[in-house]
């Protein structure tokens, strides 16, 4: 059986990887770009849905403002862009925000900045391959209504990529993201020069009259539309969702490491905000019309759209009107689209376990997550992120509309906080340097890291006031409890570091003085006479064997065959009114401990080791219980003398003579 499992293994993942090729791996500006940036660029395939949705609350008539709350978007989005390329260059080690914020705002705060961003790596991956689910369907309509099959099957296929891939599949995401950059491009181009000739069409929606939400029958009027306006904006804000995380991967970039990082930075910025003003311009040429609720929202003729109409995304919609003539680009753009948001969903997949393993180092997540499996890759941090993106798809039912809401929380609290680090940290700076052309850097550094810090505090403002109904409080409150819950695992790990601690006094007390060994006879044979000799050749300054007396007959039996075999050492029988053997032997071992406190305490317990699960079947697992009980007891050590059968030596070179200690999970005690 180990060794199908470890055969499956290496099927999936791969032969294992040596540690020093870590690292070895580093990445041109081209190869940087579709690995870090594909998260920020495939926010083009829901931000312009989320922000013609949100309008057409207030009717179709409403939507004609998307292109301008675009621009408001893009503004945004360039500022963070030049902020960041500061950031990168003060801080080349690749841990991003939380870095910036523990240094120049202390612990909490950066612990804050972690919190917001673990979530929002989730919510990525759930978003992510949410939405690529839903232009897959409008590939292949069979897909539909298993959109939550479809994204939960991409997600075990992205964590298998990377377990598998490790470093060196990096290089293989640059031609999914430059043919998607590439049909964009062609569809900007081409729907651009029909628009400017007139002979652009109209989106097969554009003929359906949306219906206004109750309250907003007047349009963008008054306190109700800028309030929508807000909302529409805070929506389109999902776009500068991983602009970050090129700023946690400087260490992967050619040297100059923070020159090449911030010119990628600066064309990630420069390619999504065109790509987003292109789709919005578009979306509005052509009159797509996208709703919450199809059926709900929408009209033909006056009458309701069917309940099962389903409802194409905006890039299909406009798709479809520029390569009318050419249908199969309309299949590139889409399958393009769907790509994409596999390989943002993969920035995630790269970020989380980083940022998870930064913070197990510093003792805030489990530890675990700081150490990599055989391919290099971070396993734990990947299943960790599978498992909570996974859970949210099947939460929200794969609905990209509802996980938007709680999306933009996270990171822009991440950009604001690490704005705000920033700007403390050219202060100090600037305390230091005297030479003028230097203090004039860091001072423009300064007013542009101070500028992206008043502007994201304020979109963050607007995002929590317009979505906290909508969601947006769910994801605060995950971010609040994954706070919490960092601190009290970093008071655990605090604690315990104390209580091991070895004072001068404990140093000089590390070793017990005496030694009392307790050999577990349950019938005489083999494996019982191994663990005596092995107690033996400890030297111990005591020695007993002890037996249970469960039932009379055989304790009689066991009496006689150690006294005919003439072991020179007496065997004592320990009484069990209750058929049990743990209580018995922990009464015993506790004597043993009360009558000599500072003494340890080693039990021998004989095991057999067998090849089969059916095998273990039928054997008894009273030693496991009793190592359970015996790994709660001070100054005991359980040590198990494992007897190997010939169907386990069948199975593995493992066949030994080795004393096992109480981790061993593949024996059974000698009854």
């Amino acid at each position: 059986m180990p060794d199908i499992v470890e055969a499956a293994k290496r099927l999936l993942v791969g032969r294992p990887v040596r540690s020093d090729r870590i690292g070895h791996v580093q990445l041109r500006k081209r190869q940087a770009l579709p690995v870090f940036a594909s998260d920020a660029l495939s926010s083009v395939a829901y931000a312009p849905d989320e922000i013609i949705l949100t309008l057409s609350l207030a009717g179709a008539a409403a939507v004609v403002v998307s292109p301008w709350v675009g621009l408001a978007v893009i503004a945004v989005m360039l500022t963070v862009v030049a902020s960041y390329r500061h950031l990168v260059r003060a801080y080349p080690a690749g841990r991003g925000d939380y870095q910036v914020a523990t240094e120049n705002l202390g612990k909490k705060a950066g612990l804050s900045v972690a919190a917001a961003v673990l979530v929002d790596y989730v919510l990525t991956v759930a978003v992510s391959l949410s939405s690529s689910a839903q232009y897959l369907t409008t590939i292949w309509p069979q897909l539909r209504t298993n959109e939550e099959w479809v994204a939960t099957a991409m997600v075990v296929l992205v964590a298998l990529a990377n377990v598998r891939g490790g470093q060196r599949s990096r290089r293989s995401f640059a031609v999914p993201v430059y043919l998607f950059l590439a049909a964009m491009g062609v569809m900007a181009v081409v729907g651009g020069l029909q628009w400017a000739s007139g002979t652009i069409g109209r989106a097969a929606s554009a003929d359906y009259e949306v219906v206004p939400m109750e309250g907003l029958d007047q349009g963008l009027m008054g306190i109700a539309g800028a309030f929508l306006v807000l909302r529409a904006f805070s929506s389109g804000a999902v776009a500068l969702t991983g602009v970050e995380a090129i700023s946690t991967g400087v260490p992967l970039f050619r040297r100059p490491k923070a020159r090449n990082a911030a010119i990628t930075l600066a064309l990630l910025g420069l390619i999504g905000a065109t790509m987003l003003f292109a789709v919005l311009g578009l979306a509005q040429a052509t009159g797509v019309r996208v709703v919450e609720v199809p059926a709900r929202d929408l009209r033909i003729e006056g009458s309701p759209v069917p309940e099962d109409f389903v409802q194409t995304p905006v890039i299909g919609q406009i798709a479809e009107v520029v390569f009318v003539a050419v249908p199969w680009l309309i299949v590139v753009v889409v399958a393009a689209t769907a790509a994409i948001l596999v390989l943002a969903a993969n920035t995630a997949f790269n970020g989380f376990p980083q940022l998870a393993s930064v913070l197990g180092k510093d003792g805030f997540l489990p530890r675990q997550l700081h150490t990599r499996g055989d391919r290099l890759a971070l396993t734990n941090g990947i299943v960790s992120l599978s498992v909570a993106a996974i859970a949210l798809i099947w939460i929200f039912d794969a609905q990209v509309t509802q996980l938007i809401q709680l999306y933009i929380v996270g990171v822009f609290v991440s950009f604001t906080v690490a704005q705000l680090g920033m700007v403390k940290h050219w202060n100090r700076r600037l305390r230091t340097v005297i030479a003028a052309q230097e203090r004039t850097q860091m001072l423009r550094a300064r007013a542009v890291n101070a500028f992206g810090f008043l502007l994201t505090a304020v979109v963050l403002t607007v995002v929590v006031v317009t979505k906290a109904t909508h969601g947006a409080w769910i994801a605060v409150g995950l971010m609040a409890a994954l706070f919490v819950l960092m601190g009290l695992i970093r008071r655990h790990y605090d604690a315990v570091a104390a209580e091991l601690a070895l004072s001068d006094e404990g140093k000089a007390k590390a070793l017990p003085s005496r030694v009392h060994a307790v050999v577990l006879v349950s019938q005489v044979h083999k494996p019982a006479l191994r663990a005596l000799a092995y107690a033996r050749a400890t030297r111990p300054s005591t020695l007993q064997a002890i037996s249970v007396a469960v039932d009379p007959a055989d304790t009689a039996r066991v009496r006689d065959e150690w006294d005919a075999l003439g072991v020179p050492l007496p065997l004592t029988v320990l009484d069990s009114p209750y058929r049990e053997v743990t209580r018995p032997v922990l009464e015993f071992v506790k004597s043993i401990r009360r009558e000599s406190p500072r003494d340890l305490v080693v039990v021998y317990v004989p095991e057999y080791v067998v090849g089969s699960w059916w095998e273990r079947i039928l054997h008894n697992r009273s030693s496991a219980r009793l190592k359970a009980r015996l790994l709660h007891m001070p100054g005991v050590v359980m040590a198990s003398v494992p007897w190997q059968l010939k169907s386990a030596e069948l199975i593995g070179p493992w066949a030994g003579t080795a004393v096992h200690d109480e981790t061993q999970r593949s024996g059974d005690d000698a009854r």
